[in-house]
């Protein structure tokens, strides 16, 4: 059998070069909970990690070294069910198979190390600033404790932190708390479309948007297709556009493993999205294209995913002010965008899974002011220490 930390070591080398979505780079298995919690933690710690890491090492660790060492550190300070002996010799023996064989021998000093200085660096956690102790962007804490306060902004940072639960949402619209360790696609009528895996924090959209029997209903930005499901089991004729093509083609999946009656669709405009309506509801665009107008349009708009973070802890990482803008600006583009969509007398839902204002308030206010047949009717927001749920936004706006 594998070495579960060499799997977990190969992941974090990966993700250290790529920064690419860490659940995509972990391998299928028997230990696959355990690898994906060990890899999740090196990168929620990782700043006290490399803080510790400095004090132990002379010469910055490279590659496999590096990860290897991240891997048995965070067994070690933040992994209390795992003994550690188990945190050593597992991770020595990873070492082990490295094409370098001194690895192992540093591996092994620098781990016995940590542990016999245990406290002192517990004790150096414990007295670094909230963004260093709990492993966040500066400038991220920085917003929080300037919106919510040094004491709810270290909730925050603490929830972050806490691996996510699994919820299932039910076709009755229920949700329910999957057991730890159980694995989705061993619970009963998953095969049958009968569940899909969705936070709670996510029905706010879904019941702003209120999705009657029969109702045409337009999902913008759908993928991977929790929220899109939801509306179709409501019984709503749904059409869901995604642009990426990587991205519609979970979203298929997703509809098609729900059982659902979904029409997906890979462009707003253009020949993609023209098509016969019944009740003749359209408009013309100045290149003589037809756009069918929908009484609903949900536009769940790609963000910084700063509401998730527990779930996505690789996001803080790539979190910016510069980012932030750059999405603030595509929101608006498609929300600009959809407003051509929306019926007269027809709902826009516009949501996030940000807790930023700029996201979330300000980009609603914005979008008033630049379209003033439209009124807004309700904000919800969850904020995941008052909640306790993921963090989500959503704003329903109707048109005059």
């Amino acid at each position: 059998m594998a070495n579960s930390r060499r799997i977990a070591a190969f992941a974090v080398v990966r993700w250290l070069a790529t920064k690419d979505f860490p659940a995509t780079l972990l391998p299928e298995g028997p230990d696959r909970a355990f690898v994906q919690d060990l890899v999740y933690t090196v990168i929620r710690r990782l700043r006290p990690l490399r803080k510790v890491l400095g004090e132990l090492t002379t010469k910055w660790p490279k590659g496999e070294l590096e990860a290897l060492l991240y891997v048995g550190a965070a067994q070690v300070l933040y992994m209390d069910d795992v003994p550690d002996f188990a945190a050593v010799n597992e991770t020595v023996e990873a070492a082990k198979c490295c094409d370098n064989k001194s690895i192992a021998k540093v591996v092994n000093g620098v781990l016995r190390n940590l542990i016999r200085r245990r406290e002192q660096f517990e004790k150096l956690i414990a007295a670094a600033p909230l963004e260093e102790r709990e492993s966040f962007p500066t400038a991220l804490v920085k917003r929080w404790i300037a919106r919510f306060g040094e004491e709810n902004a270290a909730k925050l940072c603490a929830w972050h932190n806490t691996p996510a639960e699994t919820f299932l949402a039910r076709k009755d619209g229920s949700f329910v708390e999957l057991e730890r360790g159980k694995k989705v696609a061993e619970v009963p009528g998953f095969a049958a479309g009968e569940f899909i895996v969705q936070d709670p924090g996510t029905a706010l959209a879904v019941e702003l948007v209120d999705a009657q029997p029969g109702e045409a209903i337009l999902d913008a930005c759908a993928a991977p297709g929790g929220k899109t499901i939801q509306l179709a089991w409501r019984g709503a004729k749904v059409t869901a556009c995604e642009v990426n093509p990587k991205r519609r083609r979970k979203l298929e999946e997703n509809i098609i493993r729900s059982r659902s009656e979904v029409e997906v669709i890979g462009a707003l405009t253009g020949e993609d999205f023209r098509r016969g309506t019944e009740d003749g509801s359209a408009i013309k665009q100045s290149n003589n294209q037809t756009i069918e107008q929908f009484p609903k349009v949900l536009v769940d708009a790609p963000c910084s995913n700063t509401g998730v973070l527990r779930r996505r802890p690789d996001a803080r990482w790539n979190w910016s002010v510069e980012k932030l803008e750059a999405l603030v600006k595509l929101q608006a583009e498609i929300l600009d965008q959809v407003t051509p969509l929306v019926a007269p007398g027809g709902t826009l839902v516009y949501s996030t899974c940000s807790n930023e204002p700029e996201e979330n308030v300000d980009q609603v206010n914005a979008f008033l002011s630049r379209h003033p047949d439209f009124t807004l009717d309700v904000t919800r927001e969850s904020v995941p220490f008052e909640s306790g749920h993921d963090g989500a936004f959503a704003a329903r706006l109707i048109r005059k």
